[in-house]
């Protein structure tokens, strides 16, 4: 395998399915599958999972209600989805330990670094709630944090598109897909695929992302047996 310890950045929407909010559970269980074939081959897996099919703390300042407030809400949200996945995931007899960054001690864990690589190498599956802790941090900033602590290998972050275009080809039907494509050139192109934040924090440590259709039976086996899935920013 290609890939020995990775980080897998899923956004709460894609946990939607047809639902126009909420958890769709077949979707929940097809993750838990694809992703029990990736456990079972020896990778060291951690998952960070967004809120926004629950709620936005972005969003949620549009309407008048504080941003800190709104995004320790949203921090809640990313809990409930851990769960979720938590439980989905021991459903198909896998182990795992969901680890926060704010303290819920009936639960989960707190996140303690050290106690996660523990977790990872016992072979057990590390899902990280409610983003750094902190209001003004997305998921994907939490996302690239932890990967770095944990010191894995990639960042893979899986969305309902197959890799990052030239635009949105959901909007765009001439819009061209890149294979592998620099951090540099994302800047220079504009190509919005994470925050700034965490997308700099991925560069700086030499950290490479790779988006991928996650929605797509195989694909996640497929890219960490080291086949070229979905777009490598390097």
């Amino acid at each position: 395998m290609k890939y020995k310890r990775i980080l897998l950045k899923l956004s709460g929407e894609a946990l939607m399915g047809k639902k126009n909010y909420g958890i769709d559970t077949e979707v929940l269980m097809q993750y838990a599958n694809e992703i029990k074939v990736v456990v079972e081959q020896g990778v060291e897996l951690a998952i960070v999972i967004g809120g926004g099919n629950i709620y936005r703390g972005v969003e949620a300042a549009a309407t008048g209600i504080d941003r800190v407030q709104g995004d320790y809400m949203g921090m809640l949200a990313t809990v409930i989805n851990g769960m979720a996945l938590q439980s989905a995931l021991e459903s198909v007899g896998l182990y795992t330990r969901l680890l926060s960054g704010i303290n819920i001690e009936q639960v989960c864990e707190p996140y303690i670094k050290r106690r996660a690589i523990r977790h990872l190498e016992k072979g057990r599956i590390v899902i990280f709630g409610a983003g750094t802790g902190n209001p003004y941090f997305t998921t994907d900033t939490a996302a690239s944090l932890r990967a770095i602590e944990i010191e894995a290998q990639a960042v893979l972050k899986g969305t309902r598109v197959d890799g990052i275009y030239t635009a949105d080809p959901e909007k765009d039907t001439t819009a061209t897909k890149y294979n592998h494509i620099s951090f540099k050139d994302v800047y220079e192109k504009k190509l919005n695929i994470m925050d700034m934040t965490a997308f700099t924090l991925c560069e700086e440590n030499h950290l490479p992302i790779i988006v991928f259709d996650m929605n797509k039976k195989g694909n996640l086996l497929a890219l960490v047996n080291g086949e070229e899935v979905g777009t490598l920013v390097k």
